[in-house]
């Protein structure tokens, strides 16, 4: 399969938008209902670490960061999201996304990349662990989501040039 990671772009967001619904459908992504409004989206994630894998016809995938806190000594902390569309999932899309995302942090001045998911997705679970983020704990019965209590798990990475 060949594709691109490029920036995304605000004109990416229909596509971004509906790999996120598709995301959400799985009720394993993410406690979201629903995606944000492109508006929203934009002002509460990194504009130098927002990245899309594409084919010459479409958007496969795509992974951002967004800070975790306003206070400054925090200012290099992060939350991964990453979402790779449905019919192209397991031909390694998110494995690219999330290593280039990793230099897109290290490059931004970030140090430490964490990734709350959802117990039951196992798949995420295991690429963040092939990426170089490691398990830090769990968050027992975090959200209801349709009426089940889920747990999150904690991951993060830290990074091994940026705030060494």
């Amino acid at each position: 399969m060949h594709y691109t990671i490029d920036a995304l772009q605000a004109a990416d967001w229909p596509q971004v938008e509906a790999i996120y619904r598709e995301g959400i459908a799985t009720g394993n992504a993410t406690f979201e209902l629903q995606p944000p409004l492109w508006d929203v989206w934009d002002r509460t994630h990194l504009a130098d670490c927002r990245l899309v894998a594409r084919d010459e016809a479409r958007v496969l995938g795509w992974a951002a960061l967004s800070p975790v806190s306003s206070r400054c000594v925090y200012a290099g902390v992060v939350e991964v999201s990453l979402y790779v569309a449905a019919d192209v999932q397991g031909h390694g899309i998110g494995k690219v996304l999330l290593q280039a995302l990793v230099t897109a942090s290290e490059r931004a001045g970030l140090w430490t990349l964490q990734a709350g998911i959802l117990r039951e997705n196992t798949a995420s679970i295991k690429l963040h662990t092939v990426c170089g983020f490691r398990e830090v704990g769990y968050r027992e019965r975090l959200g209801c989501l349709n009426g089940v209590w889920r747990d999150v798990v904690l991951m993060e990475r830290r990074s091994a040039v940026v705030g060494v």
